[in-house]
């Protein structure tokens, strides 16, 4: 019954939606790991994954406190991290919903979720996508967090073994097809190119926004 209410998605596009939560499982994995290396209780990592749901912030605020950083400084890092959220719930208010249901649609908003949700073709596919993928990532994230803290203890250094090149790697095996256009090859360079350039010199989460002036590119 949970599927028939996504009925409208075709399977490649559902395929795709399953390998992105099963990356961000993955990643979720890589925090949990991190965070136990770090020395957090286990309710740390549970809380923030089922509560904040940010996989940016998260990484950071484990990290600054970590490094000695005070733990107001830390939440404000993470709140700017994802500033991003901000257009993002513009571009999506019809998707997510409105009272109480609105309020789980704007805690499953995150990247993936928007992504699916605006690059479908029809109001109820962009919606199903938004939630399949929202709803998704907001089991994999908590789960793969919690298996990655028992990992994390036999096995400190989870980064050993590669799981935080899953991620980028499934992102890239989808995004491949898309580069056969030629306008579409040269916005992703563009955007890229401008996201490489200026991570040296702004803040985490920053060049991913300013990677979508790439956007902006016309082919002559």
């Amino acid at each position: 019954m949970l599927m028939h209410a996504f009925s409208s998605l075709n399977s490649e596009t559902k395929k795709a939606i399953y390998l992105v939560c099963f990356a961000v499982g993955v990643v979720g994995a890589s925090y949990g790991s991190l965070a136990t290396a770090y020395g957090f209780p286990l309710w740390v990592p549970l809380f923030s994954t089922l509560f904040v749901l940010a996989g940016a912030s998260e990484f950071m605020f484990v990290a600054i406190i970590a490094s000695g950083g005070n733990p107001l400084a830390a939440a404000v890092a993470g709140l700017l991290v994802n500033a991003r959220h901000f257009p993002f719930g513009i571009a999506v208010r019809d998707l997510a919903g409105t009272r109480l249901k609105g309020l789980l649609g704007c805690h499953i908003m995150n990247d993936e979720s928007v992504v699916f949700g605006l690059s479908q073709s029809t109001p109820k596919q962009r919606k199903d996508a938004y939630w399949l993928c929202g709803l998704g990532v907001a089991i994999v994230w908590p789960v793969g967090a919690m298996a990655g803290s028992v990992v994390g203890k036999l096995l400190p250094d989870i980064s050993a073994i590669g799981l935080d090149a899953v991620f980028p790697a499934i992102l890239l095996a989808l995004v491949i097809p898309s580069l056969k256009s030629k306008t579409t090859l040269i916005r992703a360079s563009s955007g890229a190119l401008l996201s490489l350039a200026v991570t040296p010199f702004v803040a985490v989460g920053m060049p991913v926004l300013i990677s979508m002036l790439g956007l902006l590119t016309r082919k002559k």
